[in-house]
């Protein structure tokens, strides 16, 4: 599914003042590099604009206004379910959060095609947050959101680059089928009577066509990240991807990443209470720049 000309990157389709922008909630639509629209959403971060000063506790190296994370949800997700709104709560107190839906995804235009091209979606996001004055952006993802914050992290695009990375309950390697639920997910994704699941059941509009070619796969970036700080976090209780992953991760890292294994998580934002969201906002917010 990788279609386009490489390495170029669409800008957003507003232009706002940096300096006031910023400190407003908007939302607006973004464009990528191949024409998709992107449905992102910015919060300023109320703990740290309204007190000038990180939260009690906050380990950060810069000033808090220089800081966004963006969050990179995962599949069948959008920037308006809970559990997403959920999670950039929780970051809002350690930065600035930018949140998006992933094409064929909520309110974006397009379709789903599983990690590949929505490197361009991540992207454009990233971009939106350095064009509203934020000169350090962390990326943070969830299940197919964490393998492409890999990927795009491993790609150092010039003005839409990351400062730090996280990547939560995210594959080591593609077409994995060895628990039940990604026995089902890939069912979804490669039958069209899944694909009209996908799409009235779940609000998930999934591409038809296979990769081609097949994009690298999260180990095979995970090299390519350094010196960016890199964070994989999973849960011992994932059903979807067992310890393997996470470990071929940190292993690929070469001693570069750190690795959080959490006794009794499960898989991805449901499953990311806000204690570990918390500790997950303070990582980027003192590692990024």
């Amino acid at each position: 599914m990788s279609t386009g000309p490489a390495g170029h990157m669409a800008r957003s389709t507003v232009r706002p003042n940096a300096e006031t922008a910023r400190r407003r909630p908007s939302r607006t639509f973004l464009r990528t590099v191949d024409g998709v629209t992107i449905d992102a959403a910015y919060d300023p971060g109320s703990a740290v604009y309204d007190t000038g000063r990180p939260p009690s506790g906050h380990p950060a190296s810069g000033h808090p206004k220089d800081l966004a994370i963006v969050v990179a949800h995962g599949f069948t997700g959008d920037l308006e379910r809970p559990h997403v709104r959920r999670v950039a709560g929780v970051l809002a107190r350690y930065a600035a959060v930018v949140t998006f839906s992933f094409r064929g995804h909520g309110a974006s235009g397009g379709r789903s095609t599983v990690g590949d091209r929505e490197v361009d979606d991540l992207a454009v996001a990233v971009r939106w947050a350095r064009e509203l004055g934020h000169s350090r952006v962390a990326t943070v993802g969830f299940s197919m959101g964490g393998s492409v914050v890999l990927r795009h992290a491993a790609q150092h695009r010039e003005g839409t680059h990351t400062d730090a990375v996280v990547a939560v309950s995210s594959p080591a390697r593609w077409f994995y089928r060895g628990t039940a639920p990604m026995r089902r997910l890939h069912w979804l994704v490669t039958r069209p009577e899944g694909r009209l699941v996908g799409r009235y059941g779940l609000r998930t509009r999934i591409h038809h066509r296979d990769w081609d070619p097949v994009p690298s796969s999260p180990v095979e970036s995970v090299p390519l990240i350094a010196p960016t700080p890199l964070l994989v976090v999973h849960g011992d209780r994932d059903a979807y991807f067992p310890l393997d992953h996470p470990r071929m991760l940190a292993d690929a890292a070469s001693g570069h990443a750190e690795l959080w294994l959490e006794r009794g998580m499960g898989h991805a934002e449901h499953a990311s209470d806000d204690e570990l969201v918390a500790r997950i906002g303070a990582w980027a917010a003192s590692r990024a720049g």
